[in-house]
Order: structure tokens, then C-alpha cells, then sequence
């Protein structure tokens, strides 16, 4: 197998993963397209410097939190504007989807995380074990114990405060 057809391959295993890194750091559908977009095109650009050290997914997720924290920073320095969609414009009633409204109170508490605590709460909701989250960031196996009890411990007292 030729580089190439190994990282379609590749890309196609694990395009899962691609699109929850992109869809945790992003706020809109264009956004989420361009950084999907954009980590590809960085997983194709360093598919050479993968040295089977890790699992191929492993290293994927670094490549792509890597390249979404670096799309964050690059857009915070832009002016930000926010369309009014259509939807937005016909508020639903408040009780008819609870899952749908946890789920926003979720990525609201995710969007309150600093960078590094949010790809680890994506991982950890991927049902990566310590070692892998800490592989995957690039730190100890007990920080990202420590981080993720102060994580469970600052939602847990949001969602006191919301009931």
C-alpha cells in the first residue's frame, strides 16, 4: 500500500474522530467544515512523521486538537460575528426536548472549559483511558486524573446552580 491510499485509509477509520474534534471547537456548521478541512489537510502534510510509536488514531487526535486549538487562537484574533438564523428567529417551547436542552447546557459548560480541559472531556467522553488522554495531549497520566476529578467537580456545581 502506497502512501497515499494508507492515509485515505487511514482517514476513513477514523474520520469520526476528525469530525468530534471539529465539532467540539466549533460553533457553526462553515466553521466545523473549514477546521475539518483544514485537519486533514495537516494529517496529510505530517502522515509522514507518524511513527507507529502510537496507535494511528492516537496520533490522529493529537494532529487534530492540535490544529483546532491553533484554528481557536488564529480565531479569536478575528471580529467575530454571529448570523441570526432563521430557527433562531422562531424560539421552540422550552420543554420539547430534554435531551436536546441537556445537551446545549453540556456544550455550554464545555465552552466555559479552557482548551486543554475541553479536548480532554472529549476524549474522556470517548471513552479513552488516562494513558491514551495523556498520550494524546501530551501529559502525565495522573494531571489528567486531577484534571478531569476538578472538571467533574466544576460541573457538578454549575448544574447545582441551574437546579
Amino acid at each position: 500500500m502506497d502512501k497515499k491510499e494508507g492515509f485515505i485509509t487511514a482517514i476513513k477509520n477514523n474520520e469520526g474522530l476528525i469530525y468530534k474534534v471539529a465539532s467540539i471547537y466549533t460553533n457553526t456548521i462553515e466553521d466545523k467544515n473549514d477546521l475539518v478541512q483544514e485537519i486533514i489537510y495537516q494529517l496529510w502534510r505530517s502522515f509522514d512523521t507518524f511513527d507507529q510509536m502510537a496507535s494511528i488514531s492516537t496520533w490522529m487526535y493529537r494532529v487534530a486538537m492540535n490544529v483546532a486549538i491553533y484554528h481557536l487562537k488564529v480565531a479569536k484574533r478575528k471580529v467575530q460575528t454571529v448570523p441570526l438564523d432563521e430557527p433562531l428567529l422562531h424560539l421552540q417551547d422550552k420543554n420539547t426536548d430534554e435531551l436536546e436542552e441537556k445537551w446545549q447546557w453540556l456544550r455550554a459548560q464545555l465552552n466555559k472549559l479552557n482548551l486543554l480541559d475541553k479536548g480532554i472531556v472529549m476524549l474522556y467522553l470517548e471513552d479513552k483511558s488516562y494513558e491514551e488522554i495523556a498520550q494524546i495531549i501530551g501529559i502525565s497520566t495522573s494531571n489528567v486524573g486531577t484534571r478531569l476529578s476538578r472538571i467533574k467537580e466544576k460541573l457538578k456545581n454549575q448544574a447545582s446552580k441551574t437546579n
